[in-house]
């Protein structure tokens, strides 16, 4: 049973479970995503005394807290007790391209350890990269009205037009990142 959670799922066997997911939630009308239990959390701490958006009955949202804590949890359970090795697989293409950017190891570990630590935080490259990188995320999901995982997981399952243009856009922000910004930013 070990061998068999503690190794990547291959897609016919994860998607259908995403869709059965999916289906239960739309079933039961709830709708899935990550980034919604911020203001879940926001309205439990009583901020809907000082601004409207918070005013709502957040107990019918407690399944996604639920969601979100067993998320951490199961991460934390997989990092520390069935992983057995560091890293991630990386195809042979992106650990050259990684490489020539001047990227030490790539994929030896979850974030590459060069450009994710605390002496390169308070570089230029280093600022760029996380607290830039963490500010468009998070003003991202705000603007968009979601996360990717729940404008693509659950959005697209409902045929929402403005989650479709949302993951549209996020491939090819992912692609301009990837292909023009990223190579600029790691030449700092």
């Amino acid at each position: 049973m070990i061998d068999l959670i503690s190794q990547p799922w291959p897609w016919y066997v994860a998607g259908p479970l995403i869709a059965l997911v999916m289906f239960t939630l739309l079933y039961f009308g709830n709708s899935f995503g990550v980034s919604s239990n911020l203001a879940t959390m926001c309205a439990i701490a009583g901020a809907g005394k000082y601004a409207s958006f918070f005013r709502f009955d957040w107990s019918n949202r407690l399944w996604n807290l639920v969601f979100i804590a067993g998320a951490l949890i199961g991460g934390f359970i997989a990092s520390q007790y069935l992983t057995t090795q560091p890293g991630i697989a990386l195809a042979a293409s992106t650990v050259a391209s990684l490489e020539e950017l001047g990227v030490t190891n790539p994929g030896a570990q979850y974030v590459p350890e060069d450009i994710f630590n605390w002496s390169t935080l308070f570089s230029l490259k280093g600022l760029i990269i996380m607290v830039g990188g963490g500010f468009l995320v998070g003003f991202g999901a705000r603007y968009a009205g979601g996360c990717t995982s729940g404008h693509a997981i659950s959005g697209v399952s409902d045929l929402q037009i403005p989650s479709i243009i949302a993951v549209i856009g996020f491939f090819i922000g992912g692609l301009i990142m990837t292909y023009v910004f990223l190579p600029l930013i790691l030449t700092l």
